[in-house]
């Protein structure tokens, strides 16, 4: 536990799941009413952790108690939602972070860093692909219609070129799509989409993602290439975790599928994190512990302000849209 953190109530709308959490990380309360939880009086801080469809209402709660908050990506599933989060900062000056946590992943740490000592120079051009399996895909399409692979994954990298881009905003979105097994399936959403990001000073950003390989794929998260290209350099970075392969005929739990082991796996995958002698490594405790610093010591910290996430959804809601008509969308 952090050592500011002496404190914490757990809320589910699942008994089972919130007593069951609240055992399990050893918290000092637990309701099924977010209202019972938020308004406690040793509560000074919120993380909001709910389905992506559910964000606006606690978090506008969250907020209205004027205490820091911390939301999972994304900000919503709807500009308007988003635009009714950052009105509600603003008047009540709120304090409100949200959790893009490829920001913490220490490779793209160092090349954030890269950027600002000048090393690439100007960036002319990017690229970033995401691929995942098809099990990953069905269980977020089946907690959430909206949760596509778009929506719910491609946003990383959106979010994570706008920070590495900073101050060279997208102004325009080209995208194209192809549905296969997943619309088989029974769901409208394509099994690859491929983007064209054009930023304001005409630097040119590719984007992918398929969430549609194998049931099997030895990825129990993102397997991800990203690459810099500079008036001064160039920066390569492979994040598919290729190089720590693992095959056990006991099988390896997956993170976000209870159910689901594979006996070959790509350690270091899985997209939250890894457990390791009893603690929690990897982007998500990382920047948790970022933010609770923050909070804490004032320590600044690299979380997504809402203005940067609200950015991030109309970009990434752009990148579906042009999919799915086609044409070329422009961002205001």
């Amino acid at each position: 536990m952090h050592p500011a953190v002496g404190f914490i109530a757990v809320m589910d709308t699942d008994a089972v799941a919130a007593q069951k959490l609240a055992k399990d990380i050893g918290a000092d309360f637990w309701c099924t009413d977010r209202h019972e939880a938020m308004s406690h009086p040793e509560v000074n801080a919120i993380i909001v952790a709910t389905s992506e469809h559910e964000h606006t209402h606690p978090v506008v709660d969250a907020l209205k108690r004027q205490v820091p908050v911390l939301v999972e990506k994304p900000i919503a599933l709807s500009v308007k939602d988003a635009d009714l989060m950052l009105k509600t900062v603003a008047e009540l000056n709120g304090d409100l972070r949200v959790g893009y946590s490829r920001r913490y992943k220490t490779r793209y740490l160092l090349a954030k860093e890269q950027i600002i000592q000048g090393r690439l120079g100007t960036i002319n051009g990017a690229c970033a692909r995401l691929y995942n399996s098809r099990s990953q895909c069905f269980a977020m399409l089946k907690r959430n219609k909206e949760a596509t692979p778009v929506v719910d994954a491609l946003t990383y990298y959106v979010d994570l070129m706008g920070w590495l881009l900073a101050e060279n905003p997208v102004v325009e979105v080209f995208a194209r799509g192809q549905k296969g097994i997943i619309h088989a399936a029974g769901y409208d959403t394509d099994d690859v989409t491929w983007a064209i990001l054009t930023c304001r000073d005409g630097a040119v950003v590719n984007l992918g993602v398929s969430y549609a390989l194998p049931e099997k794929w030895p990825s129990v998260g993102h397997s991800a290439r990203v690459e810099l290209i500079g008036s001064h350099g160039a920066l390569l970075i492979n994040d598919d975790h290729t190089d720590q392969v693992m095959q056990t005929d006991v099988g390896f739990p997956h993170v976000y599928l209870s159910d689901h082991k594979i006996e070959t796996v790509f350690l270091e995958s899985s997209t939250p994190g890894d457990w390791a002698l009893g603690d929690f490594l990897g982007p998500i405790a990382d920047e948790t512990r970022a933010w609770l610093d923050y909070l804490a010591m004032g320590k600044p910290c690299n979380l997504a302000t809402p203005e940067d996430a609200r950015n991030t959804l109309a970009v990434t809601l752009a990148i579906q849209q042009s999919a799915r008509t086609g044409k070329t969308v422009h961002i205001e």
